[in-house]
This record gives C-alpha cells, structure tokens and sequence, in this order.
C-alpha cells in the first residue's frame, strides 16, 4: 500500500514538473529531476510490465486543450394543466327562404351546332311584303294553305290568331309586322296577301307567307353566318346571292314562345 502511495506522489511530482517545464531548473533541480524520472520509470515497470516507457511518452509534446464550459441546457418547467373539457361548437343552419330553394339557376346550355352548316343543303324560299325568308328543309315542320282564323283578344300585336288544321291548333304569327314592325303600316296591312303557313320544326308555331318561291340547294360558303351570340339569334345567317335571311328556327321559336318580337 505504501508503495503504491509512493509512485502516486512521483507521477504527480512529474506531471507538475511538466506543465513548469518552460522555467529553468536550478542544476540541483534537474539532477532531481532526472534522479525522480528514473524512479518513476522503475516504478512503472515495477507495477505494469508492457507500459512504455517513460521517455517515449514525453518525447511526444503535450498538447493543452483547453476544455470550453457545457452550457447547461435549458429545461422548459413542466406545467402541468388542468384539462378543462371544451364544449364542442355548436353549428346551426342559414335558414334558406323558401324563394331561394325554388330558385334553382338552370346549367349553361352548349350552343349546338346545326347539321346544315357541315355540308350542303336545301332550303325553301317564300317572300312575305316582298321580303325573302329562307328556312332549312331539315327544320321545316310543313306547309299549310292559310284557313279560318280565331282571333284571341290579349295577345302581342303581331300574334295573328289560332287556325285548326286537323286536330292541331296552330298559333299564326303576322310575319311582316314580327319582321319588320317598324316599316308595318295600315296600307302594308291591307296589301298583305297571306296564302300559306311554314310551319316552324315540331313546335305549334306558323309563319304567314304570301308566296312560296322555291326549294333550292345551298353550300355553306354561299351564306355569310351570324357568328357574334345574343344579336339576332333569329338569323342563322344571311344568303349572299339571293340576298335573304336564312332562319334559325329553333332560336326564333324560343323568341316566340317569350311574346317577343325582332326588337327583342
């Protein structure tokens, strides 16, 4: 034990010896010095055989680390709450006033496009004050010689009466004055020779005529197309040679069943 005690005080001596070792020795320091360094290095042999010795440990130079404070990590105090119990929120409804239920905004309607304006087709051609109308065969619902007429008191202007054709009401339509209300004169009135009814597609819907002209073969690049929407939707197009309007008849339906007229 007391050996052991011993060669602990040499290690520290030394050690202390070594972090000094910049500052000179007295000679009778370092024959001390070298006198401890050999008593130390019997010591080690003594205690542990395979340890190195002690001159091949100092020969490497000591390196001083300087050892940088651990800053001490900052622990959040552990709060503890007291679970206070949340009512859940309670969601109530808009009532909806019934005007807004029943208004239901209908889906946009996808302009169709008319299977005349692929390719060739025919067209019948009848004048009305010497106006020239045209109509699509492919739309026409048929032609009617114009019969007795019942007058129904409260409609527009225009709307000429009801005439029974078979066990069909077909509703009359005074083309000129729908046309052309601005130039519908009492003379123009009198003058008017209405023979005939162009039926307009499947619909109840007639147009009074005084001549039915002809049937005649179109192409496409023969009509100049209404292409601009909302402005006489009426009009498919105008006919560039016979120079006549060429009727959308499921457009001019549409206006008809709304009580309006070309002004529309």
């Amino acid at each position: 034990m007391s050996h052991l005690i011993a060669s602990q005080k040499v290690i520290q001596h030394y050690l202390s010896a070594l972090l000094t070792e910049d500052e000179p020795l007295a000679p009778q320091e370092t024959a001390l010095a070298e006198t401890k360094k050999a008593e130390l290095n019997r010591l080690l042999a003594q205690a542990t055989p395979v340890a190195a010795p002690v001159e091949n440990v100092v020969a490497a130079p000591v390196q001083t680390q300087v050892v940088q404070p651990v800053a001490k990590a900052t622990v959040a105090p552990v709060v503890t709450e007291t679970a206070v119990p949340v009512a859940a929120p309670v969601l109530r409804e808009r009532a909806i006033p019934i005007a807004e239920r029943l208004a239901v905004t209908p889906p946009p309607q996808l302009k169709v496009e008319k299977a005349y304006r692929q390719g060739s087709f025919q067209a019948l051609f009848f004048s009305v004050a010497g106006l020239r109308i045209a109509v699509p065969l492919t739309e026409l619902g048929g032609i009617h010689e114009l019969g007795p007429i019942n007058n129904l008191p409260g409609k527009a202007d225009w709307f000429k009466g009801i005439m029974l054709h078979r066990a069909q009401k077909i509703q009359l339509v005074d083309t000129a004055r729908w046309v052309m209300p601005e130039k519908y004169t009492a003379t123009l009135a009198t003058e008017l020779n209405y023979q005939y009814v162009i039926m307009l597609g499947t619909s109840n819907w007639g147009l009074c005529c005084e001549l039915l002209i002809d049937t005649i073969n179109l192409e496409p690049e023969q009509i100049k197309w209404r292409e601009q929407e909302g402005k006489r939707p009426w009009m498919a197009g105008l006919i560039k040679e016979q120079k006549c309007v060429l009727v959308d008849v499921d457009e001019l339906v549409k206006l008809l069943n709304q009580g309006l007229d070309v002004n529309a």
